[in-house]
């Protein structure tokens, strides 16, 4: 499976859009600022949004759509999926 994910710094905080093939990998990287970059910089490691796909391909182009949206449709997509916030983590990791 491949997935598309948004990270948040906090409620209503700094946002982030990105897709990969090992989801609890990943997140784990952006938890522990394993990689120098936007979300090491900002703070932005909460998983509030995530979505699989079947295809690579699928995952990147739902990535780049979400990436050209205003900030109030991807508020929407969060508030719709997860109206509290709350860190995804630990349930993707209960799923995997």
């Amino acid at each position: 499976m491949f997935y598309t994910y948004l990270l948040a710094s906090k409620r209503n905080g700094t946002l982030y859009a990105g897709s990969t093939d090992d989801l609890a990998h990943r997140i784990y990287e952006h938890r522990e600022k394993a990689r120098v970059g936007f979300t090491a910089r900002y703070g932005v490691n909460v998983l509030v949004w995530f979505e699989a796909h079947e295809s690579r391909e699928a995952a990147f182009r739902r990535e780049r759509r979400i990436k050209e949206w205003r900030r109030s449709w991807k508020l929407l997509l969060i508030e719709d999926a997860n109206p509290t916030w709350r860190d995804l983590y630990d349930d993707l990791l209960n799923l995997l």
